[in-house]
């Protein structure tokens, strides 16, 4: 009987957000990988597996924000990852939210550009996801062996490059 691989949904907005999580792409070898993004145009760069267009808004769009969450909701819960990564910024932050509540494994990595504060999505994510990571040594604590880490820390582990 062979084992299943490990569902990883990867999302993020369009952008820096979008081109960050491309670049850790090779962390999820051997997973079955559902990349998620909010601009169809850059569906020809998932050549490693499905790709969903899912809706973009921000915090001044109240309306956008609740469509883009039930959109995101719908899609964690029929796809049920194992795992949920992103970059940010909005459907990133609802698909870890969504996907805490059916026991995924979440984790945020902050956007590379948010280099003196946490980005507005990281800090509500930071609350609940099991792992919150920034790319800049200012703004979170060394990552601990992962018997030692608080899932409400913001680490810092390294940088993308």
């Amino acid at each position: 009987m062979s084992k299943q691989r490990p569902r990883v949904l990867a999302i993020a907005s369009k952008g820096g957000h979008w081109t960050e999580l491309r670049r850790i792409r090779p962390a999820f070898n051997g997973c079955e990988v559902i990349w998620a993004c909010t601009d169809a145009s850059i569906r020809s760069e998932v050549q490693d597996g499905r790709f969903i267009i899912v809706p973009d808004a921000n915090r001044w769009q109240k309306l956008r924000l609740l469509v883009c969450a039930c959109k995101v909701a719908i899609l964690v819960l029929r796809l049920r990852p194992d795992v949920i990564v992103s970059t940010g910024a909005a459907p990133g932050y609802f698909a870890l939210r969504f996907g805490s509540f059916i026991g995924a494994r979440t984790l945020w990595l902050d956007s590379i550009a948010n280099a003196e504060e946490l980005s507005l999505s990281g800090v509500q994510a930071s609350r609940f996801a099991d792992l919150t990571l920034t790319q800049w040594t200012e703004l979170g604590v060394a990552l601990p062996p992962r018997t030692e880490r608080d899932s409400r820390k913001v680490y810092y582990g390294g940088a993308v490059v």
